[in-house]
């Protein structure tokens, strides 16, 4: 059950009807736990459990405890001891726990400071919302994420100083179109690149998916469809109604929770990885957002391209001029540049268009209402931290908006048909992740304006992604290496 609007105002007032309500609720409903959630600075949902009786007005105003630097990205050994203050607005009835459970999100505090921790990620959306309205620009940021996923049956994954292997496999995978095992094989598997759309029982997924956007319905999130994808191996999509910047954030958090754990609890295991199959299309995350002020979009123009202000092509233009730089966010780890290749489908180019899907801007035309207009940055990919995503897609659009970067002539030729020297000339996406932390390196001041991102932010996600992800590959062999040169 969904316990509060989602988007009603934070306000001091509101907030205070928020604990009570939240209060009455553990009360009159018999909840037995309490869960507080938050993520660590790549994006990893964590929690901490205490019983009702632990919550109380002095939690949402003080803070509960926990240790700061047992969470990848936060505090040092030395200054372990951090406050998680849980946002009243934010409760949920856990749809999947097995014992009646309060979720409620949390931020995190310094309990030295007083101050919200600068590196918690909900913190840097919440700084970017506030940030939106400062500039005058708009009042409110919707957002639309598309977090395409696989589902697979079983894997299995193993890497040590002399052997690295995976295996995915599920029932649905055109590979086991041949197989001859203990049960009857009843075909109905989408072949390579040719899962859109089809209906069960091809589509084996349906029932799966649907009871996905219950749950999801049960703790009012809107969901607009879902469907299968263009990979074998139960490739699908589930799409969630626009909301506000943070809210939508949560709601994603809550999302990639809830398909996992209902996946879990029918056998199968769930992917937002990129890339996780050689030969089929990956995983992305097509995110639409718009800008209003007063109740109206700011990204409509009945007489501009596409139906689009000049306002939205300055924002396009702040987003493919720092797309290097904000692929870092965006498309954060080395499998994210399994899906980002040049020559295939992949959103590599950095132009824009309103109907091409090779193009990392493509600007929407199902329905002429103003209320519909938006931008879809197909370039980043589910396992972005959402937040710090969210939150750094809003900067380079209003720093588009406030420089009036012009983001050229749209592109609506088919890129695949372009000469070379033509083709040549387009600019492209970051080739590796250690590139667009390179970029992030060079290019990061529209960032820190408003103290949304701080350089301490920036500087520790650079270190930690090239210590854990980049050198750790880099210093690897992989397993096609052998095929390539073992006998050479």
């Amino acid at each position: 059950m969904a316990l509060f609007t989602r988007n009603e105002s934070i306000s001091q007032d509101a907030t205070a009807v928020s604990v009570a309500r939240v209060l009455d609720l553990v009360r009159d409903e018999g909840l037995e736990v309490i869960d507080l959630r938050f993520s660590d600075l790549f994006g990893q949902l964590q929690h901490l459990s205490i019983p009702p009786e632990e919550l109380d007005e002095g939690a949402f105003a003080e803070g509960i405890g926990f240790d700061g630097s047992s969470i990848r990205g936060f505090q040092e050994i030395h200054e372990s001891d951090m406050l998680l203050v849980p946002d009243p607005t934010t409760g949920i009835v856990d749809p999947v726990a097995e014992d009646r459970t309060l979720s409620l999100f949390c931020n995190v505090k310094d309990p030295i400071t007083g101050e919200f921790f600068s590196r918690d990620p909900r913190y840097v959306a919440l700084k970017a919302e506030r940030h939106l309205v400062e500039t005058g620009i708009a009042d409110v940021s919707y957002w639309g994420p598309e977090a395409e996923f696989f589902v697979f049956d079983s894997v299995r994954f193993h890497v040590d100083e002399h052997t690295s292997t995976y295996v995915v496999d599920s029932e649905e995978g055109i590979w086991n179109s041949g197989l001859d095992g203990d049960r009857p094989n009843l075909g109905y598997r989408p072949p390579f690149k040719r899962g859109y759309f089809p209906v069960p029982p091809t589509d084996s997924l349906q029932s799966f998916r649907s009871k996905v956007v219950r749950a999801l319905r049960q703790v009012g999130i809107r969901v607009e469809a879902h469907h299968h994808e263009v990979a074998t191996a139960g490739q699908g999509e589930i799409d969630l109604r626009y909301a506000p910047l943070v809210t939508q954030a949560d709601q994603m958090q809550i999302y990639k929770y809830v398909i996992k754990n209902i996946a879990r609890a029918h056998g199968k295991t769930v992917t937002f990885m990129p890339k996780p199959l050689f030969g089929d299309n990956g995983c992305g995350m097509h995110c639409h957002q718009s800008l209003w002020r007063d109740g109206r979009p700011l990204f409509f123009d009945p007489e501009g391209y596409a139906q689009l202000s000049l306002l939205g092509l300055h924002y396009i233009g702040g987003l493919l001029e720092h797309s290097p730089a904000l692929l870092a966010f965006c498309a954060p780890t080395t499998n994210s540049y399994r899906r980002l290749v040049p020559g295939f489908e992949a959103p590599v180019n950095l132009v824009y268009s309103q109907r091409n899907r090779s193009a990392a801007v493509r600007i929407p035309m199902y329905t002429p209402a103003p209320a519909a207009k938006r931008i879809e940055y197909r370039c980043p990919d589910p396992l972005a931290n959402v937040y710090l995503a969210f939150a750094a897609m809003l900067m380079a659009g209003l720093d588009g908006i406030e420089r009036g970067i012009d983001p050229g002539s749209p592109t609506d030729v088919d890129l695949y048909e372009l000469p070379p020297h033509e083709l040549a000339t387009i600019p492209t996406t970051p080739g590796s992740l250690d590139e667009a932390l390179s970029a992030l390196e060079d290019d990061h001041e529209f960032l820190l304006r408003g103290g949304v991102f701080t350089e301490d932010l920036v500087q520790t996600w650079i270190a930690l992604k090239r210590e854990y992800e980049v050198d750790p590959l880099r210093l690897r062999p992989h397993p096609y290496e052998f095929f390539l040169y073992y006998d050479g």
